[in-house]
């Protein structure tokens, strides 16, 4: 092994113990108590060697957003592929999509809410940021119909199942009608008795 390789190795180490830090940090006490000093302190290092890896806070977010779009794909995909027809497909990766939210909030927060300095829907956006969506997008497929857009079919029912979680959290719909709101949404864009 070469001294560059092995650098690069520790300094990969370095970066996935930021932004592990991080993931764990804001979802413990919120984003808000996210910040350099923290972070030096809780994985040893110096700001300075932070500041080496990443610009600052956002930077560091929008690493968190994309590992956390990379772990939120795969719960979409299991969702996806263990379901049955469109419409099973459908309340499957939305009940996913919602558990996901609610267990992990400071993460769909970086996700989907919070401003991050992202590429979102561009050939530019990362990897993970496009297989997360193509999981919902894959979703959704089967009851496109003809001359409809897919494309924006799933920016609908992201939209939707994000308006849910949104007001759940934060109050406005009570938790406890959440099954009936996420069969409503699917009914209308799967009727019953549709395959």
């Amino acid at each position: 092994m070469t001294i560059q390789t092995r650098r690069e190795r520790e300094r990969a180490e370095r970066e996935r113990l930021i932004v592990t830090a991080a993931r764990e940090l804001a979802e413990a006490e919120g984003w808000g108590a996210v910040t350099t000093r923290r972070l030096a302190h809780r994985i040893e290092y110096s700001q300075p060697v932070l500041y080496s890896h990443f610009k600052g806070k956002g930077a560091i977010m929008a690493a968190v957003a994309v590992q956390g779009c990379a772990d939120f794909a795969a719960e979409m995909r299991a969702a996806r592929t263990g379901a049955g027809s469109p419409r099973e497909t459908l309340a499957a990766v939305g009940w996913a999509y919602t558990t996901f939210a609610r267990r992990r909030p400071a993460l769909y927060d970086a996700m989907f809410t919070l401003a991050v300095d992202l590429p979102f829907a561009t050939p530019e956006a990362p990897a993970a940021l496009r297989e997360a969506f193509g999981e919902l997008l894959q979703a959704v497929r089967p009851i496109v119909a003809e001359g409809e857009d897919t494309g924006l079919l799933t920016e609908t029912y992201w939209a939707g199942l994000h308006g849910l979680v949104t007001l759940m959290r934060s109050g406005r719909l009570p938790e406890e009608a959440h099954e009936q709101r996420l069969a409503l949404l699917i009914g209308h864009l799967v009727p019953p008795g549709t395959n």
